[in-house]
């Protein structure tokens, strides 16, 4: 799994090279990243160069109109998937702690992130991606891995590499600016900016006790076998 140096993109890195049982994901076929609206002329012309066919675009109508992305969106499929049924801030207006933040995602928002996963199987290169690149991304690529048959162990320290890739300066900047409207907010840091091994492998382990695995979990909303073939075909060689 490799980071790639994008400018003006940040957290983007490649999911290949995950153990996967006897196997191993594949390189340049899986990419997240945060958003792309700061790539400047040298990270579009390095985006580009990845040959990226399909961009899943997490972020909420609000998120893109803010902050639009700076790729030749005709050269590509881009497939919105806003996976909040509310906003980002809502969140931090109820102060909820990250794992219950995942919880709702996987259980409210199911059928988008089988969007997802469809979209995964359906063009690569993929690019999925969210704002930071954290959460709703984190989320869904794990389940995705996790459903292929990525090792766990490895699943959940891809999630977690995202806290050592963001840059202090930015953190900072987003706690102050968040901690002015929320002064006595209790989760707000890692909300913002961490992505803790075991808010993973509670996730993971709340899909298997809820479904048997995050296979089922696709299973159990409308992803066929052969679709999760598919996927674990597209990304484990």
């Amino acid at each position: 799994m490799s980071t790639l140096d994008i400018p003006g993109a940040v957290n983007f890195r490649d999911t290949g090279g995950l153990p996967a049982g006897a196997g191993i994901t594949r390189m340049g076929v899986l990419y997240r990243s945060g958003n792309l609206a700061r790539l400047d002329d040298s990270g579009v012309g390095q985006f580009a160069r990845l040959g990226i066919r399909r961009v899943i675009d997490l972020r909420d109508d609000a998120e893109v109109a803010s902050a639009p992305s700076r790729i030749a969106e005709s050269d590509l499929v881009v497939q919105r998937v806003p996976l909040f049924l509310g906003s980002v801030a809502s969140f931090f207006v109820e102060d909820v702690p990250l794992s219950e933040m995942y919880r709702r995602l996987v259980e409210d928002s199911a059928s988008r992130v089988v969007d997802v996963v469809r979209g995964i199987i359906a063009d690569q290169p993929v690019l999925v991606h969210c704002t930071v690149g954290k959460d709703r991304t984190g989320v869904t690529v794990a389940v995705a891995l996790a459903a292929a048959g990525v090792d766990r162990r490895a699943v959940i320290a891809d999630y977690a590499r995202t806290e050592g890739l963001l840059p202090p300066s930015r953190n900072r900047d987003v706690i102050a600016r968040i901690r002015q409207f929320y002064p006595d907010a209790v989760n707000l840091e890692e909300l913002a900016t961490r992505s803790p091994a075991d808010v993973m492998a509670r996730l993971l382990d709340s899909l298997d006790a809820a479904y048997g695995s995050p296979r089922d979990y696709l299973h159990a909303h409308g992803m066929t076998d052969d679709e999760v073939e598919e996927l674990a075909a597209v990304l484990i060689e």
